[in-house]
């Protein structure tokens, strides 16, 4: 059995990403460790509980079946042109220096003699900054330990599909789908595809015990809710398969 390192931006990133293919990979008896990059708060100091997402991934983490969470230490950037002032003693992840924090990560990858590091596409899935730093931190510390390395993504035509849709429904915003057109990976480029079809429900579990995200204000988070409470036989359709992309891999229904 090998051991696999999913590194993730922000708590919650874990379970919509790659929740089903981190269950399904721990079922199967791999150790799985995830790595969150930041602790997902943004106000910093003003935070009234400022570990509540690192608690949540914690929760998440079990419904998942990971053996262990590990944080880099770095603060939210968030994702609007303002950028919150670095909180005392810790880095918003963009203002983070690139080969400090891949060092990080590849200390974590040393440790736990890791066979294989999930990070994410050149895009970050989906253009979110802290998710493009993620995919430059995964790619040095590969590179800095030999770790094979697969990114998460998704394919293009679909996410323009699904967008077009939560557009016309206003669970998303107009320039989102135009974004769309430049995220994420063409469709003919994805090289794993991964049927996770049985572990749906465990992923809903896992995205569910974000509550503070699930629970909060905007379209993302009513996209969430909806996710989580429908059942998992019905969402299957949609969510069966998550999406991997390696260079130079032959295609394959399996990252181990």
């Amino acid at each position: 059995m090998g051991t696999v390192v999913a590194l993730n931006a922000h708590p919650d990133d874990e379970s919509i990403f790659m929740g089903g293919t981190l269950a399904k990979l721990a079922a199967a008896g791999h150790r799985v460790v995830l790595v969150v990059a930041t602790d997902g708060m943004m106000r910093g100091d003003d935070e009234p509980d400022p570990r509540r997402r690192l608690r949540e991934l914690d929760a998440a983490a079990v419904e998942l079946g990971a053996a262990e969470v590990r944080w880099l230490g770095y603060a939210d950037s968030g994702h609007g042109r303002d950028l919150y002032p670095d909180p005392a003693g810790r880095v918003r992840l963009v203002r983070a220096d690139l080969d400090e924090a891949a060092e990080a990560l590849a200390a974590v990858l040393r440790e736990t003699r890791a066979d294989l590091l999930i990070g994410y596409d050149p895009a970050g899935v989906y253009g979110h900054r802290d998710h493009v730093a993620v995919h430059h931190i995964a790619r040095r510390a590969s590179e800095l330990t030999g770790v094979r390395l697969v990114e998460a993504t998704m394919p293009r035509e679909v996410a323009v599909r699904l967008l077009t849709v939560t557009t016309r429904l206003r669970l998303t915003r107009g320039h989102d789908l135009e974004a769309a057109r430049t995220w994420f990976t063409p469709a003919e480029d994805i090289t794993h595809r991964i049927d996770v079809r049985p572990f749906v429900a465990a992923k809903q579990r896992a995205l569910g015990a974000h509550r503070s995200e699930i629970n909060g204000p905007g379209a993302a988070a009513r996209l969430m809710r909806i996710l989580r409470r429908l059942p998992a036989w019905l969402i299957s359709p949609v969510v069966r398969t998550e999406h991997f992309v390696e260079a130079g891999a032959e295609r394959s229904d399996r990252l181990l």
